[in-house]
């Protein structure tokens, strides 16, 4: 199923990459040339630069996140600079639902005689809402794996509704499940969890090295850290031979923690990029799931060194624009650290100060691996549950979606492309005892966006959404005819009202370009086909005025098995840069 889903984007995006070249140019029509002409070409969108976005949540002294703030009850710094805030909205969770148009069976009218017909038996739900849940399978340790599985399984079985589809995904890559509403494969994909880990278990290594302590070491020549390694290695691993002097037997201990932490951060740095490719490609797989998003993910924490932060930022980045909420659930539940270790870790000797710095090494370590999910969370606009056993009802709070987020948006000005960070800082004028969750930052772009691929961006946001929207009245219409028991086809017509349209007149013409695009999903919002018409208008003043009062219809086909669909239509002019889209079903017995 993922292999055909991912062939089936491929399609889209080919469909939507580049611009032909008898496209490009404005040509003077001639008084004789057609006043209406159809072609298959991707459509140009405005580009957005340099607008930063950043989802807020606020919630008041119960946790109960709250939506009647306006954008004047805001202040948005950046660099502890003030921000002009041009964009602002706010969004609230399952407002409505989705509205949609019905198909008509063109048989049964036919057959009718005298008869207007009636609209096709609808799917009982359209999907509406769509989570992955993300399972940190390579850092997560067994015991832990198997209480948050059991934990999401009831989870999932209690809450799993109609109209949301979930999906199993793992750092690892192994089991993953895509997009179902069937509870038993998302019971059987739980079941087959395990821990995949290519760092050793605590206490199996000596000396014994987090991925946060041996990058302190390798990278960051930090002494303190390498003489707490070495003084571990003297106690447990190699004690020194006798009539060794204490000098050359730390020396000695500290060439074996170099080369300990040199391994492990190689491992361990393999497996931070892993995490976060693993990130990226469940936001994409989200971006082209035509509804609610949101990503869920369970992990005890990913050590993030220096240079992999910009990633992290770039996943916050893709994340918001592709409306993709993130929550975090901590695998560990409520824990503590023992000096030590636990009955499970190995014995270390060395007394007090070897087992307090090992300590003191570990809590470090667990902050430092937390900070992605905490952040992650805070960005885009979802939850972090941590330092509670009770993972069902973490599970609960995580997949909730906050009630209102808003949204906000600004233009930095002036803005350097040197890729460096800039820690933002959202206010409210008025707090009034109320808790805010931000975004805290982003890296500045090392060099403008690429006019081409924020048009395919942004046309693909468009058709990969089940927003309505209504700058240009259009009429959807959706008709199929069932030819045998494995082959049937879908029409979809778009009735345009031109009223709204702003042409330009040039050489006695009224200029503008419609672009039609209508795309084809299952009832679990995997996309199947899609195709796009540019409806090219050169219309003299007769004609226009003709067409103002009837408007034009644009049809297109599609051959399909019988099934349930989804059908979306995206309609932008290219004069305007208006927009329309609408939403419709197909129920093919």
């Amino acid at each position: 199923m993922q292999v055909r889903h991912a062939a089936a984007v491929l399609f889209l995006l080919g469909l939507l990459s580049g611009i032909e070249s008898r496209g490009q140019a404005p040509v003077t029509p001639a008084q004789n040339a057609p006043e209406m002409s159809s072609r298959d070409a991707p459509a140009t969108f405005s580009t957005k630069v340099n607008l930063v976005m950043v989802p807020v949540v606020v919630r008041d002294a119960k946790g109960k996140a709250i939506g009647t703030l306006q954008k004047e009850d805001f202040q948005l710094f950046d660099k502890g600079k003030p921000q002009v805030i041009s964009k602002f909205s706010v969004e609230k969770a399952g407002e409505a639902v989705i509205p949609a148009e019905v198909a008509t069976d063109e048989a049964a009218l036919e057959n009718a005689t005298g008869a207007t017909g009636a609209a096709a038996k609808p799917p009982s739900a359209i999907a509406q809402r769509f989570v992955i849940y993300l399972f940190d399978d390579v850092h997560t340790s067994t015991a832990d794996l198997i209480q948050v599985r059991q934990a999401a399984d009831r989870h999932l079985s209690e809450t799993l509704d109609a109209t949301t589809r979930a999906a199993i995904f793992t750092t690892s890559g192994q089991g993953n499940l895509d997009f179902t509403d069937d509870r038993a494969k998302l019971h059987e994909a739980l079941l087959k969890l395990m821990s995949r880990p290519t760092i050793g278990a605590p206490g199996t290594e000596c000396p014994d090295l987090t991925y946060y302590m041996a990058d302190l070491i390798a990278n960051k020549n930090d002494q303190f850290a390498k003489q707490a390694a070495a003084t571990e290695v003297l106690a447990t691993c190699e004690p020194p031979p006798p009539g060794e002097t204490a000098a050359q037997a730390m020396q000695n201990a500290e060439v074996v923690v170099q080369a300990t932490a040199n391994h492990i951060v190689s491992l361990g740095d393999r497996d931070a990029r892993l995490a976060l490719t693993v990130l990226v490609d469940a936001i994409r797989r989200l971006t082209s799931a035509p509804g609610d998003r949101s990503l869920i993910f369970v992990s005890p924490g990913v050590y993030l060194p220096d240079d992999l932060h910009q990633e992290e930022t770039d996943i916050m980045d893709r994340a918001i624009r592709a409306n993709v909420r993130i929550s975090s659930l901590n695998a560990r539940g409520l824990y503590t650290y023992i000096a030590g270790g636990d009955a499970s870790t190995p014995g270390t000797q060395g007394g007090a100060d070897v087992m307090m710095a090992k300590a003191q090494y570990q809590r470090q370590s667990a902050i430092a691996e937390e900070g992605i999910m905490e952040e992650l969370a805070d960005a885009t606009g979802g939850r972090y549950f941590h330092n509670n056993n009770d993972l069902k009802a973490g599970f609960g709070q995580v997949a909730a979606a906050p009630e209102f987020v808003y949204v906000l948006g600004f233009s930095p000005q002036n803005l350097k492309l040197d890729g460096t960070y800039h820690a933002l800082k959202v206010k409210l004028v008025t707090s009034r005892g109320l808790d805010l969750q931000a975004r805290r930052g982003y890296y500045a772009p090392k060099h403008l966006p690429d006019p081409e691929e924020d048009a395919k961006r942004e046309i693909q946001e468009a058709l990969f959404s089940r927003d309505e929207l209504q700058d240009i009245p259009v009429e959807l219409h959706m008709q199929f005819f069932k030819s045998s028991d494995v082959a049937a086809k879908i029409a979809v017509l778009a009735r345009v009202n031109l009223k709204s349209l702003r042409f330009r007149k040039s050489d006695g013409r009224n200029n503008d370009n419609l672009t039609v695009l209508s795309g084809v999903f299952d009832r679990n919002g995997n996309y199947i086909t899609g195709m796009q018409k540019v409806v090219e208008l050169r219309l003299l003043d007769p004609t226009l005025e003709k067409l103002l009062n009837s408007g034009i219809t644009v049809r297109t086909n599609f051959d399909v098995a019988p099934g349930s669909y989804v059908i979306r239509l995206v309609v932008r002019d290219s004069e305007g840069q208006s927009m329309a889209a609408r939403n419709g079903v197909v129920e093919i017995p």
